[in-house]
Formats: C-alpha cells, structure tokens, sequence
C-alpha cells in the first residue's frame, strides 16, 4: 500500500475547519450588521446543522454510485463556494435564507466523504487517523484567533471575504487529496439496509446522537452560563481554548491509546467521561479548578467519542456503503442530535434552569453509555495503528 497523503488530507481537514471557525463565533455579528433580527440570526444560524439531517445522506448515495466519493466531495466543495459568493449581492432575510441554506447544503458533502476518504487511504492503520484530524482543530483554533483579532481592527464587512479565502483553499486542497481504493471487509452484507437494522448499529448510532445531544447545552449555553458565575470574558475564552487543546492531544495521542485499548473501550470510556464532565459543570461552576477539569474531558466528550465512533462506521459500512455509512452517521449523530440537543437546550435552561440543564446533558450520555455496554460488541476487526 503506498504511503497516505498525510499532508494534503492535513491541509483539507485545517481549511474545513477554519471555515467552521469562522462561521460560528463571528458569522452571527456579519448578520447582525446586515440588520437582520435575532430570531432571524438564530434561524440563518441553525441551517447548517438542520442541513446535516438529510443532505449527507443524497451525496454519500452518489458517491456510492459514481464510485469515487471525492470527485462528488469536490463537486459540493465547489458548488458552496460559489454560492457563498451570493452573500456579496444580498442583505435581505429571506436572501440570505437561500444563500446559507443552499451553500450549507453543498459544503455538507464535503466533510463525511473526506473522513471515508482517509480511513480509506489509512487502511489497516485506522489509529493513526487522530493525527490527520488533529489539524481540523488547529485549523478551527487558528480562525477563531485570527478572524477575531483582525476583526478588532476592520469592520465586520471583511469576514465574508476571509471566509470565501478559506473555502477556496479548502477546494484546492480535495482536488489535490488523490482518491482511495475502496476496501471491502470479507462477509459485508450486500444490503445497507442488513446493516441498518443490525442490533448493533442501531445502538451505535442511537448513542452516538444522544452524545450529541448531551452537548447541546455545552454549544448553546456555556459561555452565558460561566458569564453569570462572575467569570470574565478571558477566562470564558480559555476555558473554550483549553478543551480544544485537550481534543487536539487526545487526537494526537490516539494511536498509542488504541494500541493498548480496544475501539470498544475507548467508546465506552467517552461515554463515561462525557457524562462526568457536564455532571460537573451542572454542580461545580464555582470552583475555577474543576471547571478546568471537566474542559480537560473534552478530549473525551468530542475527541475520542468521534474518533472510535469513526472507527466502528468505517469498519461496519465498507465498501461500496461505506460514504452512506458516513452520511448516516453525521446526519444521525451530528445533524439530528446537534438540533435536538440545541432544541432541548433551550427549552430546558428556561424551564428548568442551568444545573438541571447540564445534568440532563450528563443523563443523555450516561444513558448511550448503558445502550452501548449492553448492545455493542468489539469492533469486527482489530483497529491496527
């Protein structure tokens, strides 16, 4: 097998990711300055992620067909970012409303077709995926850091044009990741629907989206909750940073820890440790010192949960399923339980209040760590690194 393209996969991941980075924190102030309301702001916000529900599943269905899942990536790639161009013509809601929804839905292609893609060019060294993804998170760390520095000097009417530099690069980068054989695992059933009502994949996926949706309060309402505790607005920032850097460590590490632990383990382990993490935030927020702990389980919550969750899809869904299997994974887990846990979030931290909040976040992981102790078996092949 020749050696995997380890920087041209680095290089899709960080633009990728530095576009996400520049969407979430900052997008919402470009809107704001186009003078659209807040309930308008919270829905043009939201489109991706209700996006993730069903687009995925349309591109990972042509890959599957066309057989080369990253000239479909390639095509979506290209495709959002022109229509992102659209936002330089457009101020109005429902203007807007079209640009983002249809941008969203092409760039939704790009991500589960590069994650099949590596594994792919990985093949039996599936451990050392963490430290291609790792520059995922540099790259979102690094936009964060620098758009909000250069948006402390310029208005916030540059942020579409760093944004459109950003998608072109990470375009350039997928036409210059070379494609990946497919694999096949010997006994794959013929039928993807065989594989979806395995026992199996059905708690896979149903823990993994009740991850999601035990981050929901996190992604939502974190900073507000820790402003309201007394903490300043840097130390709200290093809290984020540190639970980044956390992730980034644990992806870098991942090849060690699964030479040690099974996909299993480490699945379960995640499940655990998330449920602990938002625990404390729910009923510690005083104490600076455990906060900066539970930040430290964000190598657990996101980085090791998504990695061996990872592992699993691409073991069970291979070959000529394996982009469906990817698409079902990111709509189910990211798409569908990101919008019921920022749909519970709000209902929950109004009714309810914070530390009730947050423990039903640490509940909802709990619970997908009971689901996958009594249904999920060991990976079907050793996770080689």
């Amino acid at each position: 097998m020749s050696k995997p393209p380890y920087w041209r996969l680095a290089g899709a991941y960080f633009f990728y990711f530095a576009y996400l980075g520049a969407f979430a924190p900052y997008f919402s102030l470009y809107l704001s300055n186009l003078g659209i309301t807040a309930a308008g702001i919270g829905i043009l916000m939201s489109l991706p992620q209700l996006v993730r529900i069903f687009a995925p599943h349309l591109w990972g269905w042509l890959a599957d067909r066309d057989g080369r899942m990253l000239r479909v990536a390639r095509i979506g790639s290209i495709a959002g970012t022109l229509l992102f161009g659209g936002l330089f013509f457009v101020s109005s809601f429902e203007a807007v409303f079209a640009v983002v929804l249809l941008m969203s839905f092409c760039l939704s292609a790009a991500l589960p077709l590069l994650e099949s893609t590596t594994l792919s060019h990985l093949g039996a060294h599936a451990g050392r995926y963490g430290r291609v993804r790792v520059w995922g998170s540099l790259g979102f760390i690094a936009a964060v850091a620098l758009i909000g520095t250069v948006l402390d000097f310029f208005a916030v009417a540059v942020l579409p044009w760093i944004m459109l530099a950003i998608l072109i690069f990470a375009a350039a980068f997928l036409l210059w990741v070379p494609d990946a054989p497919r694999t096949e695992h010997a006994g794959a059933p013929s039928s993807l629907a065989g594989l979806l009502r395995k026992p199996q994949v059905i708690a896979l996926f149903s823990a993994c989206a009740l991850m999601s949706v035990a981050h929901g309060p996190y992604y939502t309402f974190y900073s507000i909750f820790l402003v309201d505790h007394g903490y300043s607005k840097s130390a709200v920032g290093g809290l984020w940073t540190l639970g980044v850097v956390c992730e980034i460590a644990i992806f870098y590490w991942l090849a060690h820890l699964l030479r040690r632990f099974s996909l299993r383990a480490v699945l379960m382990a995640s499940f655990a440790l998330a449920g602990l993490r938002f625990m404390i935030i729910a009923w510690c927020a005083d104490s600076l010192a455990m906060l900066l702990f539970a930040q430290t389980l964000h190598a657990a919550s996101f980085g090791s949960f998504h990695a061996s969750a990872l592992g699993y899809v691409n073991q069970i869904f291979s070959g000529r399923h394996q982009a469906r299997g990817q698409a079902i994974y990111t709509s189910v887990a990211f798409g569908l339980g990101g919008t019921i846990g920022g749909l519970y979030a709000g209902s929950a931290w109004e009714n309810l209040g914070p530390g009730l909040t947050f423990s039903g976040a640490g509940l909802c992981a709990f619970v997908g760590l009971f689901i996958l102790w009594r249904n999920l078996r060991d990976a079907p092949a050793a996770a080689p690194v």
